[in-house]
């Protein structure tokens, strides 16, 4: 018998060695038209070093999407208006997980990675919603930066995982940059904005995740920014990203993004011209094309094969993290059961980020929480029964769903009538003028009626079909079929709950007064019904706070198209809103007293302590998130009126005080000047500590009454 001879490890393989030497070693082996096939999201199989092929392309703004069956947790902006960092955290890890375990059992089956069967993933979406108009806003962590950055950051920190050598899952920081529609110009449009509002409004939550967050991989937008597509525009990518922020990840184009450069944009000649002048700008992956043509670039001396490495060497490092180069028996995540795949826990966890994403936006006369003394509901509304609106846009699919009708009938005590109707269309009138189900919610002890959006009716150019906009919507109101269903069921006499499914602000007219109560419940995802259910029985407080300013009317709005902040978001806003950011009301009654500073006056690059108490006045066991914001008097540029600085979420006991401290340093003192840089100026500082953003609109709605106090850097 022969001596067995092992099988040489090639350094590249060799788990001994760096990541650095290892990709070196391997881009030595591979040759130029090999290269070029790893350049886009689905690099060619090379069989000849036993590398599979492997799509980069995933989905998971809420859950693994468009992969068969997973947990589906809140669309984000839903999430967001939980304003729970460590649930958000937690939510990544359960969607990390069953990704790992989805990948390994297609890797498996096929020896290679499709579209969506990967680990790695094109989310979180972090553009600013800036405009209610805007479509895709329901991707978003909501309109502002501050607030973005955080809940993203958790997001990404739970995807990722903490491992010390690999990465449960890789994620993107998508769209750098200054991205938020119109999504039927997306293609050709240019957003012009200032140094100043790119660095204080759209670029802070990139540089959080860059920066703090280690996001893997950082994808580029469809449009200009001030005349240059952002995906050939060295300034966002090399400069900032990669020279300012000291971005280690890679970078993607958004997918036929790189075509919009000469076809839509004509910023670039023809095809060959694009790819070469978006890798020199530091886009290391092309989805869908282009990059096919870097051979040709290269004949024609518009780049060269080292730049071709240099940018193979990020999208590699990137799969070296993942563990794909290694035994399997070396990365931790490799051995994820199915069982995973929407397991109890991870449910739980979509529930709890469901009722936390809950907005109470009005309760007159204490409706809520229904009790036993309602022995009859009716249930109407194209959402009450409905499975699309639980689910928002880029999603995956659950074997458990739960409609609210459903939640209802089952939370609703033994011996309460429960019947149901759709009563009216999400756009389209009644063609019946004889309507029973008038007459039966005019005897009810209350109706709730499940009205609002879905995501036919808004999301990404193409999706929303009932949209005239490509997916954003022109108006911002209830289709008129559901404002004149909602007032004809007023009229007949009933006690009205009005509860609004999703992704974006929804303006009520002469409805807010004439309802009961409101809950605005986003697109809740697989658990949406149960949670919503028990918020509406009483089973559990409602806590959720607005990620976002729901106007008054669109006409409060400046022109979409207009990427200044002028007049937009909070921040920035003259107008009153109907609901102001931060906003959510609570079956209990918090109290905000005894503010006080442990300095009227420091010298400039000192932190400042803010202490408080907190107090739940009410019946119930109930959480408040506090919102800490800032306001600079004077300052010599254009500042926002108010800004988030911090925000934290407690639970109190009825009777139950605490006391509360903040530490305001003095990078959150700082303003951007013209140039885009923070500056600490010195002047008078406005501290204001509440429920929702600084404003009588807030308190006249019912929010507890902030604290204030000012302060002064010398």
């Amino acid at each position: 018998m022969s001596p067995t001879v092992e099988k040489e490890i090639l350094p590249f393989r060799d788990v001994s060695q760096t990541i650095e030497a290892r990709v070196k070693d391997l881009l030595s082996r591979l040759t130029l038209v090999e290269k070029i096939d790893q350049m886009r999201n689905n690099c060619a199989e090379i069989a000849r070093l036993d590398i599979p092929a492997y799509d980069f392309w995933g989905e998971a703004l809420h859950g693994v999407g468009r992969n068969g069956r997973s947990t589906v947790f809140p669309q984000a902006i839903g999430m967001a208006a939980t304003w729970d960092t460590a649930l958000i955290k937690k939510v990544g890890t359960a969607i990390g997980t069953e990704a790992r375990a989805k990948h390994h059992a297609d890797f498996r089956r096929h020896g290679k990675s499709f579209a969506y069967q990967g680990i790695t993933f094109w989310s979180p979406n972090i553009n600013i919603f800036r405009d209610p108009r805007w479509g895709r806003g329901q991707e978003t962590w909501g309109e502002d930066p501050y607030l973005t950055g955080e809940m993203a950051s958790g997001y990404v920190r739970g995807m990722q995982g903490d491992d010390p050598r690999y990465l449960r899952t890789a994620v993107t920081a998508k769209h750098l940059a200054v991205h938020s529609g119109p999504e039927k110009e997306r293609h050709g449009f240019d957003a012009r904005v200032s140094k100043r509002e790119l660095f204080d409004t759209y670029l802070p939550a990139f540089k959080k995740l860059v920066t703090e967050a280690n996001v893997e991989m950082v994808m580029t937008a469809f449009n200009r920014l001030n005349g240059i597509p952002c995906s050939v525009n060295e300034y966002l990518i090399s400069d900032i990203l990669r020279k300012r922020w000291g971005f280690k990840g890679h970078v993607v184009s958004d997918c036929a993004a790189l075509t919009d450069s000469y076809q839509t944009h004509h910023y670039t000649r023809n095809v060959v011209e694009t790819a070469a002048q978006a890798l020199r700008a530091g886009v290391d992956s092309s989805c869908m094309c282009t990059y096919d043509h870097l051979g040709e670039a290269i004949e024609q001396g518009l780049v060269n094969e080292g730049q071709i490495d240099v940018a193979l060497a990020r999208t590699l490092t990137t799969r070296y993290k993942l563990g794909m180069f290694d035994p399997p028996e070396m990365v931790p995540y490799t051995s994820t059961p199915m069982s995973v795949v929407g397991c109890e826990a991870h449910r739980k966890t979509s529930y709890e980020a469901a009722v936390k994403s809950i907005v109470l936006l009005k309760n007159k006369n204490n409706l809520l929480p229904l009790g036993d003394k309602q022995k009859n509901i009716f249930v109407v509304g194209p959402n009450a029964a409905n499975l699309d609106c639980l689910l928002g846009s880029f999603f995956g699919v659950s074997d458990n769903m739960t409609s609210v009708l459903e939640g209802i009938v089952t939370h609703a005590s033994e011996g309460t009538r429960i019947d149901y109707k759709p009563g009216t269309q999400w756009t389209h009138f009644n063609d019946n003028s004889l309507d029973w189900s008038l007459y039966e919610a005019s005897m009810a002890d209350v109706t709730i009626a499940c009205m609002g959006l879905s995501p036919l009716m808004e999301g990404e150019e193409g999706d929303a079909i009932l949209s005239s906009e490509r997916g954003d919507r022109k108006e911002i109101s209830l289709p008129q079929p559901q404002i004149d269903y909602i007032k004809n069921l007023v009229a007949g006499g009933t006690r009205l709950v009005l509860v609004l499914f999703g992704g974006s602000p929804i303006t009520l007219g002469e409805l807010e007064n004439m309802v009961d109560a409101i809950v605005y419940v986003w697109y809740p995802g697989s658990e949406g019904g149960n949670a919503v259910a028990d918020v509406l029985f009483g089973n559990v407080a409602p806590s959720g706070k607005l990620p976002i300013t729901f106007p008054v009317s669109a006409g409060q709005l400046p022109p979409f198209d207009d990427y200044s902040m002028n007049n937009r978001t909070y921040r920035y806003a003259t107008y009153e809103p109907l609901f102001p950011f931060g906003f959510g009301l609570s079956y209990a009654k918090f109290v905000f007293s005894n503010l006080l500073l442990n300095n009227a006056v420091i010298d400039a690059g000192q932190t400042l302590e803010a202490t408080f108490t907190l107090s739940n006045m009410g019946q119930v066991k109930a959480e408040e998130v506090v919102q800490v914001y800032l306001s600079d008097i004077k300052a010599s540029v254009k500042v926002p009126t108010h800004k988030l600085i911090s925000f934290k979420r407690m639970e109190l006991k009825p009777g139950e005080t605490q006391a509360v401290s903040f530490t305001i340093t003095p990078e959150m003192m700082m303003l951007v000047d013209e140039e885009g840089e923070q500056v600490l100026e010195p002047g008078e500082f406005r501290l204001t500590i509440g429920s929702c953003s600084p404003g009588q609109r807030g308190q006249i709605l019912g929010a507890p009454r902030p604290v204030i106090a000012n302060f002064n850097i010398k």
